[in-house]
């Protein structure tokens, strides 16, 4: 066998072991969340911790490689709230998907209140998504369906109560967040509002909290 030859086939089994570490990561991420332990991954995709790390450095680079697709779809789906026609139908229906995609896997539902300054590919695209999402909510204001005081922030708001419901009753009550979202729906609806107890804590504060839990996962 050649030198070309080895070359060729070394750099086969890297494409395959990266390959077999993101699918386990999507796997161990979904059911366990971000800080799901590294050493599942690597046992699960049959690799060994020293590969892991030489593929992916850190944690950060692998939840970028693993969501990355998953945040280009949420920001897509900005897009085709902003289509929608009527606009608290474009506002509510997007809540709702983003909720469900919390519901469908533990990681990313760590990942959209998490900020995950270590990924400067995944953070572009959390600021588009926002941008749209703030036009969302925007036009929804605008046409008098969506509560007044309501900020484009109060979304993470919204998506870590729901990621920390989700993590508490998956298993024994899977549908608890469609009753909680419900809820929440009604209490944003223009013609329910009462008043909010409390003032927005501001963009800078929710950041600095989502900041925070990146901590926590050694990801910041």
């Amino acid at each position: 066998m050649g030198a070309g030859t080895r070359v060729t086939a070394g750099r086969a089994d890297a494409v395959r072991n990266r390959r077999a570490l993101v699918d386990a990561a999507k796997r161990v991420f979904g059911e366990r969340g971000l800080d799901a332990p590294l050493d599942e991954i690597a046992r699960q995709a049959g690799i060994g911790n020293a590969t892991l790390y030489r593929h992916f450095p850190s944690r950060c680079d692998l939840i970028a490689e693993v969501f990355a697709d998953t945040l280009e779809e949420v920001v897509r789906a900005c897009d085709r709230a902003l289509a929608n026609p009527d606009p608290w139908a474009g506002f509510r229906e997007h809540v709702l998907f983003l909720c469900r995609m919390q519901a469908e896997d533990r990681g990313l539902a760590d990942l959209l209140t998490t900020r995950v300054t270590g990924a400067p590919a995944l953070e572009r695209l959390r600021q588009r998504a926002f941008a749209s999402f703030t036009e969302v909510a925007g036009r929804a204001k605008a046409a008098g369906a969506l509560r007044n005081d309501f900020q484009p922030e109060d979304l993470a708001l919204l998506l870590m109560a729901n990621a920390g419901l989700i993590h508490r009753t998956a298993v024994r009550a899977p549908a608890a967040w469609r009753r909680f979202l419900s809820y929440t729906l009604d209490g944003l609806r223009a013609d329910a509002a009462t008043g909010a107890a409390a003032p927005s804590p501001g963009l800078r504060a929710v950041r600095a909290a989502m900041a925070d839990q990146a901590a926590v996962l050694d990801c910041s």
